[in-house]
């Protein structure tokens, strides 16, 4: 069961990942020049393998990664909020 709401949790993360990259918010020129590579999708590749991570972790037994994830999943729903709302 954990496994499938990293993985739903995952397609969250992609989204508001890359509405976050559409959005063109200055913030973006300002990380690291390797998260521009790929033209700016290095960041997308970076989350696919926390993603893949989380799920073999969980598969194999270890069930705080699902909680770990699920944190993660939240902060990176308020840090998207806080972009694309202008807060920041």
């Amino acid at each position: 069961m954990a496994i499938f709401l990293i993985f739903f949790l995952g397609i969250g993360n992609f989204a508001m990942h890359k509405a976050v990259l559409e959005s063109g918010h200055p913030l973006l020129g300002q990380v690291p020049w390797f998260f521009h590579l790929l033209g700016g999708r290095f960041s997308l590749v970076v989350e696919f393998f926390m993603l893949l991570g989380a799920m073999l972790m969980v598969s194999q037994g270890s069930e705080g990664w699902a909680w770990g994830y699920a944190a993660y999943s939240g902060v990176n729903g308020v840090s998207m909020w806080l972009i694309l709302s202008g807060r920041i």
